[in-house]
């Protein structure tokens, strides 16, 4: 067993209440388009880099334009719904500052960086994080590796000996894929299956439950 390092966490739907926003708003884009919305479209795009789910609009959705045009687009769309607050999910932050006392934390989200970093802003976690990785810096998005492994890249440590907490099945995917333990709070919206779950090193039901003696049993 490896002692815990640092903790990583996953930011939409695992700290903001946001995965139903980007699937609103990429719904939204379809049906201005003219475009059905496929039964497993947002299954799919969950965890995907903004390249990648930028270009499954254009390309399996149907959605005109660009993939770069097409992500602006959505981009611009949850930027407007961020400035009318950022929907947090009960006890985040609380848990960042938790999990900051004691080891150095980082976010890795699929989130393009402008939206990692106007939450970070808004939270006042700036001080608190000692990295932050979006999936569009690395080379394949979740539920590769890629991005957990940038982040314990610039924290300094092993991936062996990070903890990252996440909501969705291909982030779950991505830190299982990265060596890392995970620590799951699956969503009432579109959660992980239980088999997957059953893989993770810890499941609770809110974040008032990540707490530090629970992290340290981990190690």
């Amino acid at each position: 067993m490896s002692p815990i390092d640092a903790v990583i966490f996953d930011m939409d739907g695992t700290l903001t209440d946001s995965e139903h926003w980007w699937d609103e708003v990429r719904r939204g884009m379809a049906a201005d388009a003219g475009r059905p919305w496929p039964d497993d479209a947002t299954r799919r795009q969950m965890g995907m880099s903004t390249r990648e789910w930028a270009s499954y609009l254009v390309e399996v959705v149907g959605i005109p334009g660009t993939w770069q045009q097409v992500a602006q687009q959505a981009i611009d769309g949850m930027v407007a719904r961020y400035h009318a607050g950022v929907p947090l999910l009960p006890g985040a932050d609380e848990a960042v500052r938790r999990m900051a006392q004691r080891w150095p934390i980082a976010i890795c989200s699929s989130s393009p960086r402008t939206l990692i970093d106007a939450v970070a802003a808004e939270m006042g976690w700036d001080e608190l994080l000692a990295a932050r990785v979006s999936t569009e810096e690395v080379p394949r998005g979740k539920p590769h590796p890629d991005g957990y492994l940038r982040a314990a890249e610039l924290l300094g440590t092993e991936p062996g000996r990070c903890v990252v907490v996440e909501d969705a099945a291909n982030g779950v995917r991505s830190a299982m894929a990265a060596g890392m333990k995970v620590v799951a709070v699956p969503p009432h919206f579109n959660p992980p299956p239980d088999e997957l779950l059953a893989e993770c090193d810890l499941v609770i039901d809110n974040l008032d439950e990540l707490t530090v003696a629970a992290v340290e049993e981990l190690g």
